[in-house]
């Protein structure tokens, strides 16, 4: 009797703790950028059987190669707490805004980031002011606002790994990407 008691017992902590088990984090989705899927050496994506996907896909690459080679930057930095742009920032989102003007039918996501310092609420909120000061820049300088989206990461996707200033400073940023 004593040992059915103490199975009941121990069956039952163990199903208590498993409904208090840790969930997995949701998985970020891919950042942004990076290779070009469907695009070779030999602009694979884009031949017979392509279709129109496949020739979308190489046309945005091209625009995001055209982009990276023609802007002074395609991200802004920040100092800690701020999402004031200096006149560094102004100038890389100049020349941000003359390709937009250029490239009419370009859309583009501005993604708003943070160190790791701080809460993830309020670092989201800091993305997100951070991503609407370019936003708001380059809408000054002509550009549609429906032409632009922004969105935070907080400090979710660091361009830098570490507890220091160097990768702090890194991570304050605002980037202007093309999408796929």
């Amino acid at each position: 009797m004593k040992k059915s008691m103490t199975i009941a017992a121990l069956a039952t902590a163990l199903v208590l703790s498993a409904g208090c088990a840790k969930k997995k984090p949701a998985d970020l989705p891919p950042p942004p950028g990076g290779t070009e899927t469907g695009v070779g050496a030999e602009g694979a994506g884009t031949g017979a059987g392509a279709g129109r996907h496949g020739r979308r896909r190489s046309l945005a690459g091209l625009a995001r190669a055209d982009f990276l080679q023609n802007v002074t930057a395609d991200r802004v930095y920040f100092a800690t707490d701020s999402h004031t742009l200096d006149p560094e920032a102004r100038a890389v989102l100049d020349t941000q805004a003359a390709w937009l003007t250029r490239n009419a039918g370009a859309r583009v996501t501005i993604e708003g980031h943070a160190d790791e310092r701080g809460t993830r609420e309020y670092n989201l909120a800091l993305g997100d002011r951070r991503a609407n000061a370019a936003k708001n820049y380059l809408s000054g300088r002509g550009i549609a606002e429906s032409r632009m989206t922004v969105i935070s990461w907080g400090k979710e996707r660091p361009e830098a790994d570490g507890s220091d200033e160097s990768a702090w400073a890194k991570n304050r940023r605002a980037v202007t990407v093309l999408p796929q």
